[in-house]
């Protein structure tokens, strides 16, 4: 909730996103998707799923606008309760590139753990697990490399969650990185949280955001944020009727006013739409 607080909902810095769905009366699904990033180039996809829940077996192929093929087999409670078994293949036609990868998703009640192998490169593998208990959060993450026989990076985290509020402790990039973050749910209107992040191979500064947000009526609500560098962000989301929501996103460089730093955008943002 508190990363959803400081990054969501601020459309000017936000990826602006279509996704549109079908499902065919054979039961294969249809999914297509575009991103833009107010920048750089649109990319977008399109997929189709068929599943057959019986067996826990689906199948998915994807093209994306950079001419990639993709192919995603899937087989879920099939070997064992709670494990999720993925073989993936991507193919680039203009380069004849070929990759193939291999996950694994556990999952029981208080324990999670993955596992990501790229077969072809290296191989590589990484794993995560997290471990919960009364509220506590407790998770590692490590990828190894097979053909050099040498972990490549290691991340650490404790966490608590509860109802009205909850905090986090990260260290990534093989203990390096260092984050606390906090959320605070102050009542059913307003919200408050806070994040802190130091590189202790960077700079000794420690960068700073603090956000809140105010639920102005059900329909609406206004998000405010500012960070150590005086960047500070606004936002306004309206939901005019079923399935459309308009939202206002506004940046402003606090510490250089009379420059053109700032951003203001208003997108029309659309939620996920099912078509029988």
């Amino acid at each position: 909730m508190h990363l959803q607080l400081v990054n969501k909902d601020f459309y000017h810095i936000a990826a602006a996103k279509i996704d549109v769905k079908s499902k065919a009366p054979n039961g294969v699904s249809f999914n297509v998707k575009g991103t833009s990033t107010h920048e750089g180039p649109t990319s977008a996809s399109v997929e189709a799923k068929y599943a057959d829940p019986p067996t826990g077996l689906s199948l998915t192929q994807t093209w994306t606008t950079a001419n990639v093929l993709s192919t995603k087999l899937e087989l879920d409670n099939n070997f064992a309760k709670g494990l999720k078994a993925e073989a993936l293949t991507d193919f680039v036609p203009s380069s004849q590139k070929f990759g193939a990868k291999l996950n694994l998703y556990y999952k029981q009640p208080n324990f999670n753990a993955r596992a990501f192998f790229d077969v072809l490169k290296g191989p590589v593998a990484n794993v995560d697990a997290v471990l919960g208990r009364d509220g506590f959060l407790v998770g590692g993450e490590a990828g190894y490399d097979v053909q050099k026989a040498a972990i490549t990076k290691y991340s650490l985290a404790v966490g608590y969650t509860a109802a009205e509020y909850s905090a986090a402790i990260t260290a990534t990039s093989s203990l390096s990185v260092f984050a606390a973050s906090y959320y605070h749910k102050v009542n059913s209107q307003a919200e408050a949280g806070a994040k802190a992040t130091w590189d202790s191979k960077g700079s000794n500064n420690v960068g700073m955001e603090v956000a809140g947000k105010y639920r102005l009526d059900p329909t609406s609500f206004a998000k405010a944020k500012i960070n150590d560098r005086g960047i500070a962000a606004f936002a306004y989301n309206v939901k005019l009727r079923p399935g459309v929501t308009v939202g206002l996103g506004l940046s402003l460089d606090t510490q250089n006013l009379n420059e053109a730093a700032h951003k203001v955008t208003l997108p029309d943002r659309r939620p996920k739409r099912n078509i029988n």
